[in-house]
This record gives structure tokens, C-alpha cells and sequence, in this order.
């Protein structure tokens, strides 16, 4: 006999958007039903920003040996070379993503969120069939919040399959490619990309845009640039895929030149899509915004009580926005008065060096015509970043400011554990602070954090260290 379930909220998909939805409404006393066909915590938690983090690092480090074998570096020298074990660095990083799985399970458990394992298909907007290890279950919510993340992009050139890889298998290797070719030079091409350098792999860049991070400014990219080039990566951009047979990559180059590279592993890092196939999407009659689910500032669908959250509604599909629209919408169904307008939302790419940017670039304020005040501080009049090696990088901070008023409108960094900042340079945009407000507040020292004040102060025409 089929078993059914009737529950006040229903969120499908337990990552980093449906869990905290499914906290929050619990925390607020609502019935909560959660639906998981995975393992607990996403794309981010399982095959995602932490996994992957977790590797880059390993190769860090493995890296950092390397370099003090022979000679050594910094009065520090090894006798012999450091050893890789692929499978147990992969058995760590397993373990952190374990810990962090096991977490939210826990979170949710307290929260008295109810989990069911298994695969949801709507037939309308507020019904769904879960497949579960028990048998079919019918599940009728009065709200359902749809959190069914996103999924790689695959090229029918290069469909995913035997040497040709995901970032996903990218995290899970069983043992390192002598060569890889990296399809792809956003930031996760480039962050898997530079790890697999640092441990040893020959890398292959292969970019259809005509640099880099195409995303982000020259000025911003030009450090990872610099990096991959001293590091031995090979750089192909406006290149042309051409075809992959027997561990060779035929690509035709910008000047139209015909190039063979060599790659026993290719990874493909073109983009990713929401997951809008294969759970009744099309039963449920919300309406669209091109790929996406289209919704309004508090993440209502155009269907009724159905509610759209992270990855489904399209850009900046990162972990954080996710996890702020599912608190909001559990806030709202629970009757508070809530809406989706940030400021800024950061994003951060954890390449070699790493890179921070929150609100306007360059180009955008020259596109709407505001004027700006740009000031820039570099890393290497930074004690913290000379005393840490991180001040030849080519790093920086760059403040951009409103000439009328001097509120900050964006703040970009590019520098060795710059990501660490990235709080702060949104908490500056959400609190509308200026140039002044910065410049008064006084940073410890040496941190990486002067660089934001210090490029806070050149924007008053005044820095006192550059």
C-alpha cells in the first residue's frame, strides 16, 4: 500500500539553499519536510567548494615541500623528495566532506526537520512521489521550496565518460594524469586546474574566450595569469575544440593554426545549469526565465506557496546565496516581513593567488556612466603579505567609490588568502559605508586587512604606506 504524507512545508533538495530553509522553518516551529535524493549538504558540501578546497589545500602544501627539497627555501631544506599518496589525500578530503555531512544531518535532527531519502516526482505544484528504499511515498505540502541545485555543463563534442571528466570525478581521482587538459578557464578550471599543477601534473588551459576569468577585469586576472605561466601551464585562449581520440586533443588556435596537446584526462569545465530535469518541473506550471525558475524579490514562483532558491533561479550560483534565500523564505511562509535585496553578494575565486570581488567592476561603472574613484593598494608595500611571501604576487586591493559622495560601490583584491576578507568588504557595501568610514576604523597590524584601508585612504588622496 502506498504511503502518504501531508506536511505545512515541503523543500526538495538538501543542499546548502534546503537545508537552511528547512533549519529555519523548523526553528520557527513549522512542519518541515525535507527530500534528498543525495547525500545531505549539496553540490558545495559533497562535490563542491569543499572538497575541492580541501585538495587545492593538499596541493598547497605538497607544493610548499617540493620546493624545500634540494636547496630548500627560507633556511628550510629536505633531504629527499616529498611522496604523494593520491588515495589517502583523497580519504582526507572524503573524511572533512564526512564530518560536514554528518553535521547537518545533526542541525536538521535538532531542528525536528523530517528527511526523506529519495528521489521526488511532482504531478502538480504542491504533490510529489518520493521513491524511497521503503517503497513510493506521496508527499502533499501547503508550501514546497524548490532547492534542486544545478548540474555540469557537458559538450556534445566531449560527453562525459571514461577520460573525460567532471569537476566532480576531478575531486575523486584514484591516481594523478601524467597529463591533463582543462576545457574551460573560469574559476573552477582554474582552481583544479593550478592544484593538479602543484602536484605534479602536466596542465593544459584551453579557454574559447580570449583570456582567462573572462568574468573578472584584466587588471584583476593578470596575476593569475602571471602564476600559471611561471608554473608551466599552458594557456590556449580563443582556441576551438576540434575533436579527443586516443589521448590526443585537436584544437585550432586563435590564428587559426591547428594544435595537438596531449591529455590522458580532460576536464570539463564549460559552466553549470540548474537541475530542471527529471523531477516533474513540468507538472508544476511556474513559469520560466530561460533555463531558470522565474521569481520575484522574495522567491516566490508564479505558481502559489511554490518557492525557487539558488541554483534553479540562475546567477551568481554560489553556496552563500542559496543559504540566505532559504533562510528568507522560511522567515517569509513563517509570516515575517522579508525580501531578497542585498547590497552585494562576494565572489571569490580560490585560484593561485586568490581572487575577491564585491559589487561594481570597472567596467560596469563606465557602462552606467557613474563616476568613480578607483584607488588601488598594492600587496607589496604590505608587511603581512612580505613577511608571508605574498607580496611579489602582483596583488592588491582596489577600492571603488562614488565621486559624489564617496560610498563605496565595489572592492576588489587579488592576493594570498585574500578570501579572507570577503566579509568585510561586504559588510562595507551592506552598511553603505564610505571612503572615509574605512580610512577611520583602525586595523590591526600587519594584517592583510591594512590593504583596505590603506586603498581606502589613496581614494581621499592621502595613503600613507603606498
Amino acid at each position: 500500500m502506498e504511503k502518504s504524507l501531508q506536511t505545512r512545508m515541503l523543500v526538495v533538495g538538501g543542499g546548502p539553499g534546503g537545508y537552511v530553509a528547512a533549519i529555519r522553518a523548523g526553528q520557527l516551529g513549522m512542519d518541515v519536510t525535507l527530500v534528498e535524493a543525495d547525500r545531505l549538504g549539496g553540490t558545495c558540501l559533497i562535490r563542491g567548494c569543499i572538497p575541492s578546497k580541501a585538495l587545492i589545500h593538499a596541493a598547497s602544501t605538497f607544493a610548499t615541500l617540493r620546493e624545500a627539497a634540494g636547496p630548500g627555501k627560507l633556511g628550510i631544506s629536505l633531504a629527499c623528495e616529498p611522496k604523494l599518496d593520491l588515495s589517502e589525500t583523497v580519504r582526507w578530503k572524503d573524511g572533512i566532506v564526512k564530518r560536514l555531512n554528518e553535521g547537518v544531518a545533526s542541525l536538521l535532527r535538532r531542528a525536528k526537520v523530517r528527511v526523506v531519502c529519495g528521489w521526488a516526482r511532482f504531478s502538480d505544484g504542491k504533490t510529489c512521489v518520493v521513491d524511497t528504499a521503503e517503497g513510493p511515498l506521496t508527499i502533499t505540502a501547503e508550501h514546497v521550496v524548490l532547492a534542486t541545485g544545478s548540474e555540469p555543463v557537458e559538450l556534445p563534442d566531449l560527453p562525459f565518460g571514461g577520460p573525460v571528466i567532471s569537476s566532480t570525478e576531478a575531486l575523486s581521482l584514484s591516481h594523478l594524469p601524467r597529463k591533463l587538459a582543462v576545457v574551460g578557464a573560469g574559476y573552477i578550471g582554474l582552481e583544479l586546474g593550478s592544484a593538479y599543477r602543484k602536484l605534479g601534473v602536466a596542465v593544459t588551459v584551453i579557454e574559447a574566450q580570449d583570456r582567462i576569468l573572462p568574468l573578472y577585469d584584466e587588471q584583476l586576472v593578470r596575476p593569475v595569469a602571471r602564476w600559471l605561466e611561471r608554473s608551466g601551464v599552458s594557456v590556449h585562449l580563443g582556441a576551438k575544440l576540434k575533436a579527443f581520440e586516443s589521448g590526443t586533443l585537436a584544437i585550432e588556435t586563435r590564428g587559426g593554426k591547428l594544435l595537438e596537446v596531449g591529455a590522458d584526462t580532460v576536464l570539463v569545465t564549460v559552466g553549470r545549469r540548474p537541475r530542471t530535469q527529471g523531477w516533474g518541473l513540468e507538472s508544476m506550471g511556474v513559469d520560466m526565465n530561460g533555463r531558470c525558475v522565474r521569481i520575484d524579490d522574495q522567491c516566490r514562483t508564479s505558481m502559489k506557496n511554490v518557492w525557487a532558491i539558488g541554483d534553479l533561479v540562475g546567477e551568481p550560483m554560489l553556496e552563500h546565496k542559496a543559504a540566505a534565500q532559504g533562510e528568507m523564505v522560511a522567515e517569509v511562509i513563517a509570516g515575517r516581513r522579508r525580501r531578497f535585496d542585498p547590497a552585494a553578494i562576494p565572489a571569490v575565486c580560490f585560484t593561485e593567488p586568490e581572487i575577491v570581488s564585491v559589487g561594481i567592476l570597472p567596467g560596469d561603472a563606465a557602462a552606467t556612466g557613474t563616476e568613480v574613484i578607483t584607488a588601488v593598494f598594492p600587496f607589496s608595500a604590505n608587511g603581512r603579505a612580505l613577511s608571508m611571501e605574498a607580496g611579489e604576487s602582483g596583488g592588491f586591493v582596489r577600492v571603488l567609490a562614488r565621486k559624489g559622495d564617496h560610498r563605496i560601490l565595489g572592492v576588489q583584491a587579488v592576493g594570498a588568502h585574500i578570501a579572507e576578507l570577503s566579509g568585510e568588504f561586504t559588510l562595507a557595501l551592506e552598511m553603505g559605508a564610505t571612503l572615509e568610514d574605512v580610512a577611520g576604523v583602525i586595523h590591526a597590524h600587519p594584517t592583510l586587512s591594512e590593504g583596505f584601508f590603506e586603498a581606502s585612504l589613496s581614494g581621499l588622496g592621502h595613503a600613507i604606506h603606498a
